[in-house]
């Protein structure tokens, strides 16, 4: 049985771009963060639609097979044409990560840099890989892993929703992973990981009881590190699932 529990702030910020989902229906259950992308104009506009194109396509969902596949691909062409309907140019963008569970496998899938870490026995055993500019510079050797979040590069993005795909899909599917070898899932925007290391993440993990332990004091991290940032502090948003 999955429960969870999700959080979403405006941080420093003016306005929330964050857009969360969560859908339940028979043994069905997704959960979705969007990130809508700062500094565009309507970056709330484009996250609150992709979550609700994949609300409206839960509610007819039949099998876990293709659902995101189908989704992503749903979402991207109504935000495109939406775009053309008011006349918004490409400034509607956002970052879509996506956990879908059938009460046997869990299905993830994403696109530009909100996260999802999977955890079992209290570390992370799986996490999706940026669609950014710091996490090529990773690939190819020229930073490690923990420079990303300190990178001044960071938000610079190579694949999300709203633009066109030139060559085939640009969302990411992993393979799908049996439920029970996951203890927890986070889905978060780059507002929340950015403040929070990974072992911190687990040692919230490892002391909490609910999905709502952990993510109060995962939330009390983020805070921390964030406030001093004052008017800079990015929206952040998770979902955390426990598996139970």
């Amino acid at each position: 049985m999955l429960t969870y529990a999700f959080v979403t702030d405006v941080g420093g910020r003016k306005v929330n771009e964050d857009s969360i989902g969560t859908f339940e229906k028979d043994n069905y259950r997704c959960f979705v963060v969007c990130d809508g992308l700062g500094g565009h104009g309507m970056g709330d506009t484009a996250s609150t639609l992709v979550r609700d194109f994949f609300c409206r396509s839960f509610e007819n969902i039949t099998n876990a097979k293709h659902f995101l596949s189908e989704t992503f691909e749903g979402a991207q062409n109504e935000l495109l044409e939406t775009q053309k309907l008011i006349n918004a140019g490409n400034k509607m963008k956002t970052t879509v990560v996506t956990l879908l569970t059938d009460g046997k496998k869990a299905y993830i899938g994403h696109i530009g840099d909100s996260r999802l870490y999977v955890f079992s026995k209290n570390k992370v055993y799986a996490k999706t890989t940026d669609h950014s500019l710091p996490q090529m510079l990773v690939k190819s050797g020229e930073i490690n892993e923990n420079e990303i979040r300190n990178h001044p590069e960071r938000n610079i993005l190579m694949r999300v929703m709203g633009t066109k795909w030139e060559e085939g899909h640009k969302y990411e599917l992993m393979k799908p992973i049996p439920l029970k070898r996951c203890q927890a899932f986070l889905l978060c925007s780059d507002g929340f990981w950015e403040l929070i290391r990974e072992d911190e993440m687990c040692v919230c993990l490892r002391d909490a009881v609910y999905a709502s332990d952990w993510l109060i004091s995962m939330n009390k991290i983020i805070r921390k590190n964030g406030l001093p940032n004052g008017e800079n502090m990015d929206n952040y948003s998770a979902i955390a699932v426990f598996n139970i």
